[in-house]
């Protein structure tokens, strides 16, 4: 069974690897059934298969930014977003979500498929002596990684979660939750063992494979959730300190595809551009979301750019609506943006908060005044060079709000682990309860599996 699975698994992310990602492996799709001698057979079909996992991961999945994506659901959960569907956004948006939310398995459910299938990449190439070294070296790298960013997601989300190490589906079919701190553990123990393998270099002349940078970004955020300072100012840091690499460019160029700014993007379907930009830009009244006008009132100081350059508005009989437009492309085979996961911005607020808590306020404020300047505002060392570090930390909240809106849940997460949902949500968000900080467990996954528990309060 657990070789079955293997196969099956690997066979479809080839056949999505090959199909889908041409640009990268020019070779015929297999002819016949593959069999375990010839699942990994040589590097390309190997590497066919570790791609599929990206182009899943860049169509109708948690990581697509679009429609079924953690930055759409978690926006309306939090303040940024109003939904409009009563099935399928108004229980995010109302935080009326139930174990029976259908919504919920685009957050479990596609996490899971794609550790599964790292679990696949990990396990197939641990059996095989017929793909080079090299290529084994960076596909396991990346497969690591791949599996901490996905359960990176399901522990915030969900809190304690089951740890699926394995493609054996008996073990993972019973598997129990685990401590938080459990899950964490693993995500350092797969990202140090990708930094490990990853090379600096990107594998492809695009910056659509992670590389030990990619590594690095996560571990900076992971360990800022943790409250890590020093290790989380350390790798944003390591970073930023490639500036060869790396560099802040202009808002209006910050989503396109291989920017300077991209650490890591997922590249859309072939001959399409990205996913978020066809479900946010609004050209009629939405039926879907918009930008909550008072999260616009509370995030942007007078004269932010970012105000002007990422959010644009209809109007829509005398109703005025307003759309996230950090994506600008909503239809075009002119392929000009990717999908951002991880960008240079995020890792300067991400030292800022680190150095502010160690009280390094001057290094904190130089790295909060690069991006105050790039959105045209007034420098804080100009302004307010003595500010206290609560005032501090206050205003990196403040430019996390600002700069990261409406990106794969920051928000909500950030809310969640500075202790402040109840506070800012109680007041717009009628009935809300502090247990809604996890979504529940699916009811199928427990009807499934007897020693999954629910979340409490549900």
């Amino acid at each position: 069974m657990k070789n079955f699975k293997i196969i099956i698994t690997v066979t479809m992310l080839i056949v999505v690897g090959i199909s889908s990602c041409k640009k990268f492996v020019e070779i015929d799709p297999p002819k016949n059934s593959l069999v375990p001698a010839t699942v990994f057979k040589n590097d390309e079909l190997a590497t066919s298969a570790l791609l599929g996992i990206y182009q899943q991961m860049a169509l109708n999945d948690f990581a697509c930014n679009g429609a079924r994506s953690i930055s759409t659901l978690c926006g309306l959960t939090a303040d940024e977003l109003i939904g409009y569907n009563v099935q399928t956004y108004k229980p995010f948006f109302e935080n009326q979500v139930n174990p029976e939310t259908s919504m919920l398995s685009a957050i479990w459910d596609t996490p899971y498929k794609r550790i599964f299938d790292a679990n696949g990449i990990i396990e197939g190439l641990s059996n095989q002596s017929t793909v080079t070294p090299q290529v084994v070296t960076q596909l396991k790298g990346e497969a690591y990684f791949i599996r901490a960013f996905c359960y990176f997601y399901l522990v915030n989300l969900f809190g304690e979660v089951p740890l699926h190490l394995s493609t054996d589906y008996e073990t993972n079919r019973k598997a129990m939750r685990v401590s938080k701190e459990q899950v964490y553990k693993q995500i350092l123990a797969d990202l140090e063992n990708a930094e490990k393998l990853l090379d600096e270099s990107y594998i492809t002349t695009e910056r659509i494979r992670p590389n030990k940078s990619t590594i690095q970004a996560l571990l900076s955020r992971v360990y800022l959730y943790l409250g890590d300072w020093i290790n989380s100012e350390k790798y944003a840091g390591l970073v930023i300190s490639k500036s060869n690499t790396y560099q802040l460019v202009p808002l209006d160029k910050v989503f396109l595809k291989n920017s300077p700014e991209a650490i890591w993007q997922l590249m859309p379907a072939p001959n399409s551009n990205t996913v978020a930009g066809t479900f946010f830009i609004l050209t009629t009244a939405p039926v879907n979301v918009s930008i909550r006008p008072d999260f616009i009132q509370s995030s942007f100081e007078t004269n932010d750019l970012r105000k002007t350059t990422w959010i644009k508005s209809i109007v829509s009989s005398g109703v005025e609506y307003s759309y996230p437009y950090k994506y600008k492309v909503r239809s075009s085979t002119d392929v000009t943006e990717y999908s951002m996961v991880f960008r240079l911005a995020e890792q300067y607020l991400i030292r800022a908060e680190a150095r502010a808590q160690q009280n390094n306020l001057e290094g904190s404020i130089n790295d909060i005044d690069k991006l105050r300047s790039r959105a045209g505002l007034t420098l804080i060392k100009d302004v307010n060079p003595n500010i206290d570090k609560g005032s501090l930390l206050t205003a990196i909240a403040k430019e996390r709000k600002s700069e990261l809106f409406c990106e794969w849940g920051d928000r909500w997460f950030d809310l969640k682990r500075t202790n402040k949902l109840s506070s800012v949500l109680s007041g717009i968000k009628a009935g809300w309860k502090l247990h809604y900080e996890l979504f529940p467990i699916r009811i199928a996954e427990i009807n499934n599996n007897s020693n999954i528990s629910q979340n409490t309060g549900y």
